[in-house]
């Protein structure tokens, strides 16, 4: 296929160059995250050129209405998706323009003696639907635990590949009010469902104190997703498939028209739901703008990247310093990895040989104190072995497993608790996939959320393919 050029015919000339008011008013640099000062007067401001891209469409959200040339309300019912308890209605109660920002608010109100929750979703399908380019919005996400804001894309025409997973998704960013320091940027896909994420955490304030922007550069066989001026994910090796056929020709399903939408969830399966007392007040999703721009052509000639796997060991341990031997850095993505999520606190190191691994907070869940290693291969009708050696300062358990991020965060071993005690045992579980092959499956001990802080040591880890 030759490289041809993308254009939008669906996009009008007004809604190219807009003039805007920067939330909370001032003039907004185009790539900078600094809430803008309070001015005497409202400035207006073209949108801005990015280098080497042409500018497709844009709101500025300047006025006090909601364009409705390029946004529609969506209106659902409450549990239409995620078990999520809001209703999305058409109302400027839930979306509204104020001082140059699209205002999603969440309401909590009360029906039959209970908590009832309104919010407000946008979105731009079958107005101002793109294929390829680069969107980047502005917003500052609400913080109250259960609050979920979401800046995303989904297909024009979601039947052309099939329903969700199928048809793919593109989520920009993504926030859970009880934890605004870390956003995430996802993609999903395929059947069965894969999906692929990164993640960013601030080291001081939140996403919730200040406004942040967010971006993604969609191409025919590559997306890069950004916050601020940080890559928080590459993306190439996608696929899609009805059950039980091949796989689409790459790249689908990302190489058809998406749409943007934005919203305020309340509640859900990941989430939670918020606190019966909790105060809405302040229960505000604000976006400064969004912005689509585009190349000039796209390169639709391209291929499916080979899956690279990892080396084992001269020993055949797919686990690199599984003895401990050698100390490294568990902040970065390298080898071993020590994260916190949702009010886990905690600390880990590497000492005589060992991983000694301490918490103050267990967190709200399994994974909120968590020691890992990443790229492990799975492959299909393989069988690995895993053996390891593990104490605790007092009685405790944690729980292991082998998890897939890439496809759902499905397990290749389940979450298994072990009961651990003050002295050296060795525990040893094996596994056999029968999905498509994984180059990113994970090797997970979690600590979070049993009640337990006692220090946990291991030591002689193995993680070995016993395929005859």
């Amino acid at each position: 296929m030759n490289k041809r050029k993308i254009l939008c015919s669906l996009v009008s000339g007004a809604m190219i160059v807009s003039m805007l008011t920067s939330c909370n008013g001032g003039t907004d640099p185009a790539e900078s995250s600094d809430v803008p000062a309070e001015p005497t007067e409202t400035t207006a401001t073209v949108t801005p050129e990015i280098e080497g891209y042409n500018l497709l469409w844009a709101d500025e959200f300047d006025g006090d209405t909601l364009n409705l040339d390029i946004w529609t309300r969506e209106v659902r019912e409450p549990g239409w998706t995620n078990n999520e308890l809001q209703e999305y209605r058409d109302s400027e109660e839930n979306v509204f323009v104020q001082d140059g920002c699209l205002v999603l608010k969440a309401i909590k109100t009360e029906v039959n003696g209970r908590n009832y929750y309104t919010s407000g979703k946008v979105n731009s399908q079958n107005k101002a639907d793109f294929l390829y380019g680069k969107v980047v919005i502005r917003a500052k996400v609400p913080e109250g635990k259960g609050l979920w804001p979401a800046a995303w894309m989904m297909p024009q025409d979601e039947e052309f590949y099939g329903q969700w997973p199928k048809c793919g998704e593109i989520d920009i960013m993504e926030n859970l009010g009880q934890d605004p320091a870390t956003s995430y940027s996802t993609i999903h896909y395929g059947e069965p469902h894969a999906e692929q994420q990164g993640t960013i955490t601030l080291d001081e304030g939140s996403f919730a104190s200040d406004f942040h922007i967010y971006s993604v550069e969609w191409e025919p066989g590559e997306m890069r997703f950004y916050t601020d001026d940080t890559l928080v994910l590459t993306v190439n090796d996608w696929f899609t498939a009805v059950e039980g056929e091949d796989d689409k020709p790459y790249p689908a399903p990302f190489n058809q028209p998406f749409f943007v939408q934005m919203n305020l969830a309340v509640g859900g399966d990941w989430p939670g739901n918020p606190k019966k007392d909790q105060d809405f007040s302040n229960a505000e999703f604000l976006i400064d703008y969004v912005r689509v721009y585009q190349l000039p052509e796209y390169d639709t000639n391209v291929e499916k990247p080979p899956m690279i796997f990892k080396d084992p060991l001269e020993d055949g341990n797919y686990v690199y310093n599984g003895d401990f031997a050698s100390d490294e850095d568990l902040a970065d993505e390298k080898d071993w990895q020590f994260l916190l999520f949702l009010e886990g606190e905690g600390e880990a190191h590497i000492e005589d040989g060992m991983a000694v691994i301490s918490s103050t907070n267990d967190g709200t869940e399994e994974y909120s104190v968590q020691f890992l290693q990443a790229d492990m291969p799975v492959l299909k009708g393989h069988t690995y072995r895993v053996t390891y050696e593990a104490r605790a300062d007092e009685a405790r358990d944690m729980v292991v497993a082998v998890t897939a991020p890439n496809k759902g965060w499905s397990r290749y071993y389940p979450d298994t608790p072990v009961d651990l005690t003050t002295e050296w045992q060795t525990f040893t579980f094996e596994f056999t996939s029968n999905t498509k092959d994984d180059n990113f499956a994970r090797l997970e001990y979690n600590l979070g959320n049993h009640g337990y802080t006692s220090t946990v040591y291991l030591r002689n880890i193995s993680y070995i393919d016993i395929t005859e």
